[in-house]
């Protein structure tokens, strides 16, 4: 019965299309592309400007690594001797973060005289409203500052070695110096690349978490506008005429009581809708059954209010975080408003399940089918906001039905501090 799109690659996800109807959402995905290193010139070409280059490379080679080895140690030495007291911490984090310029330096070296293009990693994220804790924290478990700090531990015996051989053949083995340079800086290119270059897969992610903040934060000024159209075109409006009414009853009773008395059962029922109004956007915000009783009670309120018969089935031993447990009510709520408004369907079902370390959801409906992501029904909506905390949405809609829309959301249990805040309706 469900339909359900397989993930493929980090940071992507890929749901199942066909020809009849069918639409797909991704989550927001980043994309990298290795840099292409200019080719080097042959060996042949003896003592060319290259040649010079890499043999200037590797004469300094030891002076250069020396000095980093003395820095990495002499910091290591010191952050072990003094992790009893409350230097120690803050020091290897500074370490960490010093040892970043040491890799800038190599890096910078590697391309002029190495010939091959390395990017600069990342710089380390500073998080408003973080204290200074968290932040010496996220110092000291920088991958790119322990890389470097291996790569210059492990340059020494190599920098011996390299300096040694280039200075010997300068003077006694010159006319096969061009390739003996060649053959040595190709393990200085590996290193650089393996321990230097950043991770294709970190970069790959900073760009996803780039673009999903921009999709959370273009989703809450979307939401602020919403709230301020419902109020001014719903709530407020009725609050006028309220007003006015009131004010005109009040104008008669004197001259006109049962007139007035009219005028005040009128206004009675305006309140009683605004009343309304003001609950249904509420609970667009985020419906207190939703906090109190969880996704069983809150989907069960939400299915009596469709137009088609509709079975819930949530089958969930515990409750996941409440950013999730928000995210998932608003999906399976847009997609009932949805079977309610464009599917003409009779019957529908919307089933919930937990399956490892992610939460599932499925809305199936007997309807005319048809649906797309670009159909204006706010599926792409729905799919930015599940893209946007690695989640997954797939629709299976061909012409004349039925329908199956399956979403899949990270599991994040409840009370994780780590999860995203974003459980505002899309």
């Amino acid at each position: 019965m469900y339909g359900q799109g397989p993930v493929h690659g980090q940071g992507s996800t890929h749901g199942q299309g066909s020809t009849h109807g069918q639409g797909l959402a991704y989550g927001r995905r980043g994309s990298s592309s290795a840099p292409v290193s200019p080719p080097l010139p042959p060996a042949r070409f003896a003592f060319g400007a290259q040649t010079w280059k890499e043999i200037a490379h590797l004469l300094a080679n030891l002076p250069v690594t020396l000095i980093g080895f003395t820095y990495v140690v002499s910091v290591l030495f010191t952050s072990a001797l003094l992790t009893v007291t409350v230097i120690g911490f803050p020091l290897l984090a500074a370490a960490l973060t010093g040892v970043r310029q040491l890799g800038k330096l190599e890096r910078a070296r590697a391309r002029v005289l190495l010939g091959i293009q390395v990017d600069e990693p990342s710089r380390l994220p500073l998080r408003r409203g973080e204290g200074a804790l968290a932040q010496l924290w996220m110092a000291v478990k920088d991958p790119v500052g322990w890389r470097t700090m291996l790569y210059e531990l492990t340059r020494l015996p190599w920098s011996v070695v390299t300096f040694t051989v280039t200075l010997v053949s300068l003077f006694v083995l010159w006319p096969v110096l061009p390739f003996i340079a060649r053959g040595l800086t190709h393990v200085d290119r590996a290193m650089v690349r393996g321990l230097l270059s950043p991770s294709e897969q970190l970069e790959r992610r900073i760009a996803e978490l780039e673009s999903d903040r921009g999709v959370v934060v273009d989703t809450a000024a979307a939401d602020l506008r919403r709230i301020e159209r419902d109020l001014h075109d719903g709530a407020q409006a009725r609050l006028v005429n309220l007003a006015m009414g009131l004010g005109l009853a009040k104008e008669k009773l004197l001259e006109d009581p049962d007139s007035a008395a009219a005028m005040v059962e009128e206004a009675h029922g305006e309140v009683k809708l605004a009343l309304q109004e003001l609950r249904d956007l509420a609970r667009g915000i985020h419906p207190a059954v939703l906090t109190d009783r969880g996704l069983d009670a809150a989907l069960s309120a939400v299915a009596s209010r469709c137009t088609a018969s509709v079975k819930v089935s949530v089958d969930l031993d515990t409750r996941p975080a409440a950013a999730i447990e928000g995210i998932a009510y608003f999906t399976v709520s847009e997609l009932l408003q949805n079977v309610s408004k464009h599917s003409g369907a009779r019957s529908a079902s919307v089933d919930v399940w937990r399956a490892d370390d992610r939460l599932l959801i499925q809305v199936w409906d007997d309807g005319r089918g048809g649906a797309r992501l670009d159909g204006g029904t706010g599926m792409a909506g729905l799919a930015d906001r599940l893209g946007a905390v690695d989640g997954l949405f797939v629709i299976e809609s061909p012409v004349g039905g039925p329908t199956t829309v399956t979403a899949e959301l990270p599991w994040r249990d409840r009370g994780d501090e780590g999860t995203r805040r974003a459980s505002a309706k899309p």
